[in-house]
């Protein structure tokens, strides 16, 4: 058997897995200033190498001052004094700053190295030997990697490292188990799962030291509890492993211990680095593969050429290096989706890196809106992560989600926002990602986000959607009762869509027939609604958000507003106050369930007009 070699700590020790410590000699060094612990810690994440000054600027200040380079200076001048530098430890370059310390200085590389030595020692048959490393890597954690300091580099490298953390405390688990522990592993198993619920390595371990312990019922209920939650949070069903796993416990067959998953790996990142213990343990994690999940592209899209014009000159004067976030509102079934949908499929060339789809439900008639802890798990599985690698708290998967997209240059449509809060999670912190929100209420608290508010089709582009879902020969022969059927579809295109499907499944139907139908309310509900699609439902839907004043001012407004009108005219329709009637007219205007036109007149759209009785 191979000694483990005796730990000796280095003249200069960068402790970062917990809050951040320095010492000298072991020593504690006294680093005052937040300022000051962040520069260290931002100089830490890329040790040996030089850091932009700029780079650290953008880090150091949400909103950097004029002076920010000559306080950066300051702040890098206290730091040398901090740690009794000579000039050895940090060095000036021409772009910024360095920060150099001899091998295992920084506990996380030590935590790297001691998981690397132990994946080798079990790959050898080794096991106590991997077992002692394991102990020693794992006891190095004080508390949350860089706990208390801000920033979202920090918070990027402290998931990574959490998952680190996470991966070699399970693979100690794992390996207890193969030296035949089983039953002194069962509370620390519970409450490693408890942080966890979602990762499979912790269940199996659980599940294997409870059965091997005679509590077969205790193992039982561990997986039912982990396919619940699995079919709730990702709408998964276990492994075929931990599917094995159960049936052993159900006919009673000794239960095997679970292999470690490749001790050390990391469990946001397909391998480990490989590089010698010099290496830092901050490498950022390589993203796994381009994936593609947009859905499918409507061939039957028509106009909006202005539209996607606007858009896409946005995207030309995107900030190299920065997020962009383009914001398409408007009332329901205006074709928000679509637009976003097409501007992807075209935009794919110029972001490689990975195209993503969420649908978020914000004004769906039938379910409430994805949380973005759903919307991130989602988003981190398409990415290639296995359920287990998703971290359980919303802050940990979107800092991962962050972290994941920095440097690529992705795709992310987010389609049906409920508000701001629910994107905000979703939204990239750097890199060069293209983001497209789309939403029926108007978004104006995501910060720097552009927006492009969606009104219905010009009547020549209502009618050529008519032509190309119904067929163009039947509609070209009736061009007045076209034109009409669209101005009853209030040029919305899914009404127009709905409307124009009905048309060409019943052949006998004319156009005349089909306009005839949409001028009776009472018949033009049925002619907008098929087996899996009823337009006044999901209009209905955008009331949902609303209090009980605000649809009761709706109602009324849909029921004797006719024409343009002002406050002063909604007033006298509801028996509000001028004041009042125009704080509520805002509420709808933010819904997008009145318009406003350049002459500062209101009006409500026809189709909402039918939905003000029922809500």
């Amino acid at each position: 058997m191979r000694p483990v070699r005796e730990e000796r700590p280095p003249e200069v020790e960068f402790l970062v897995l917990g809050a951040l410590e320095v010492r000298r000699d072991g020593v504690p060094v006294d680093v005052p200033g937040r300022r000051q612990q962040r520069l260290l810690a931002l100089l830490l994440l890329d040790i040996g190498r030089v850091v932009p000054s700029d780079r650290l600027i953008d880090n150091l200040w949400d909103r950097p001052p004029a002076s920010a380079r000559q306080q950066l200076h300051n702040a890098v001048r206290d730091l040398r004094r901090a740690l009794a530098d000579d000039g050895r430890l940090l060095a000036t370059s021409d772009t910024g700053y360095r920060l150099t310390a001899p091998a295992d200085a920084v506990d996380a590389d030590r935590f790297t190295r001691l998981t690397r030595e132990a994946r080798a020692a079990e790959r050898d048959g080794r096991l106590p030997e991997a077992v002692r490393l394991l102990r020693r890597a794992v006891g190095l954690w004080r508390g949350e990697a860089f706990a208390g300091l801000p920033g979202t580099a920090l918070a990027a490298a402290a998931t990574r490292l959490g998952e680190q953390r996470t991966g070699a405390t399970e693979d100690l688990m794992a390996l207890l188990l193969q030296t035949g522990e089983s039953s002194s592993l069962v509370g620390e198993l519970t409450v490693l799962l408890a942080r966890h619920p979602l990762r499979e390595s912790p269940r199996r371990s659980l599940m294997t030291a409870l059965h091997r312990s005679g509590r077969q019922a205790d193992a039982l209920a561990v997986y039912d509890e982990g396919r619940r939650l699995l079919a709730e949070e990702l709408g998964l069903e276990p492994s075929p492993a931990l599917r094995a796993l159960h049936a052993e416990i159900l006919t009673g067959r000794p239960a095997a211990a679970p292999a470690a998953r490749g001790l050390g790996t990391p469990a946001t990142a397909p391998t480990v680095p490989t590089t010698p213990a010099s290496a830092s343990a901050f490498a950022a994690v390589e993203p796994p593969g381009r994936p593609n999940c947009l859905p499918h592209d409507l061939a039957d899209f028509t106009g909006r050429a202005a539209e996607q014009a606007l858009l896409r000159a946005a995207v030309a004067r995107r900030t190299p290096g920065a997020p962009l976030v383009l914001v398409i509102d408007g009332m329901g079934g205006v074709g928000k989706t679509a637009l976003a949908v097409r501007l992807a499929h075209e935009l794919t060339g110029d972001f490689p890196d990975g195209q993503f789809f969420a649908a978020l439900d914000g004004f769906d008639e039938t379910r409430p809106p994805v949380p973005p802890a759903r919307a991130l798990a989602a988003l981190l599985r398409a990415d290639g992560l296995r359920p287990e690698q998703v971290p359980p708290a919303q802050e940990e998967r979107s800092a991962l989600w962050r972290a994941r997209l920095a440097g690529r240059r992705c795709l992310l449509v987010l389609d049906g926002a409920a508000d701001s809060a629910q994107v905000r999670p979703l939204l990239p912190g750097a890199g060069e990602t293209l983001v497209l929100v789309t939403g029926r209420r108007k978004l104006g608290a995501l910060d720097g986000a552009v927006a492009l508010p969606l009104d219905v089709l010009p009547p020549s582009d209502a009618v050529e959607l008519l032509a190309r879902v119904a067929g163009r020969s039947r509609v070209t022969r009736e061009p007045d009762r076209a034109a009409e059927a669209a101005a009853r579809c209030g040029h919305l295109p899914l009404a127009l869509r709905t409307a124009a499907t009905k048309l060409r499944d019943r052949p006998a139907w004319t156009v005349a027939e089909l306009a005839a139908r949409l001028a009776d309310p009472t018949r033009r509900a049925a002619c907008l609604r098929t087996p899996d699609r009823d337009v006044l439902a999901l209009l209905r839907a955008s009331y949902r958000h609303l209090d009980g004043a605000q649809r009761r001012f709706a109602r009324l407004l849909g029921r004797r507003a006719t024409g343009d009108f002002d406050a002063h005219r909604a007033a006298a329709l509801t028996g509000l106050s001028p004041a009042e009637a125009e704080n509520l007219l805002d509420v709808l205007f933010e819904h997008n369930l009145v318009r406003q036109g350049p002459s500062a007149l209101f009006s409500i759209h026809p189709l909402l007009r039918d939905c003000s009785a029922t809500v």
